[in-house]
């Protein structure tokens, strides 16, 4: 996976200067994120929703907003025939901008996951023991793309045998991980994982790790869709394969 190190090299500059140098609003405030102050492309405002809780979705993990001081009943409606699957493979642009090409895949957004700091800022996930991963949140139509091609599409997108790193970028928040929401998505998660360890894709061991969906805090609202508002190409991860 050398390779995938060196396409990464470019976001992970832009990251760098762009990403963790602050600019997130304080937490409890009304106050929409913005960018950082070097950054050179005005966000547009977040928008807010009012969030409703599907009742035909009763196993779905709460999905707050950025910084929302009352989030505790701030969740996303999930239609029945819509399914969510939640992943961590590194900087979360890229994940993002990747699973957006899968035909299926109705919806994604970059957040935070796995951590024990409520309602965190980009910043604090950067520069603080939060214990969260950056990770993407896929709405999917399961008529049209499985669970187990997702998944094979996320073991594809990255290199899952780098502990606690995706190439230049180093820290927990990029770990390898995948967030199932059903015991059926974990049977199959566990499955896809074990059969890329058998074929010999990859000549270390896989370091993903299959947990339960915990709470996901959406991300600031710059960081959504990151690559298509500023028009740049993704150079983080792969794209999606037969």
């Amino acid at each position: 996976m050398k390779s995938l190190t060196t396409r990464c090299a470019l976001a992970s500059a832009l990251l760098l200067i762009i990403g963790c140098s602050g600019g997130e609003p304080r937490q409890g405030t009304a106050q929409t994120p913005q960018p950082p102050a070097s950054h050179t492309t005005t966000a547009p405002a977040a928008t807010t929703t009012p969030a409703t809780t599907s009742a035909s979705q009763t196993a779905s993990p709460t999905v707050l907003a950025a910084n929302s001081p009352d989030n505790t009943e701030n969740k996303e409606s999930v239609p029945m025939q819509h399914e969510l699957a939640t992943f961590g493979a590194g900087c979360f642009w890229g994940v993002e901008a990747t699973f957006r090409l899968l035909p299926g895949v109705i919806d994604a957004a970059v957040g935070y996951e796995g951590g024990k700091t409520k309602d965190p800022t980009y910043k604090e996930v950067c520069y603080e023991d939060t214990g969260h991963a950056e990770v993407v949140q896929v709405k999917f139509d399961p008529s049209k793309v499985s669970y187990e091609k997702i998944v094979d599409v996320f073991f594809k997108m990255h290199d899952p045998t780098q502990v606690n790193r995706q190439g230049p970028d180093i820290g927990d928040q990029y770990r390898s991980v995948i967030f199932y929401h059903s015991p059926e998505q974990q049977k199959i998660a566990e499955a896809v994982k074990a059969r890329f360890t058998a074929s010999g894709r990859f000549k270390r061991p896989i370091a993903t790790v299959i947990e339960p969906a915990q709470t996901f805090y959406r991300a600031e609202e710059y960081h959504q869709q990151y690559f298509a508002k500023h028009g740049l190409e993704n150079t983080c991860h792969l794209p999606p394969a037969d």
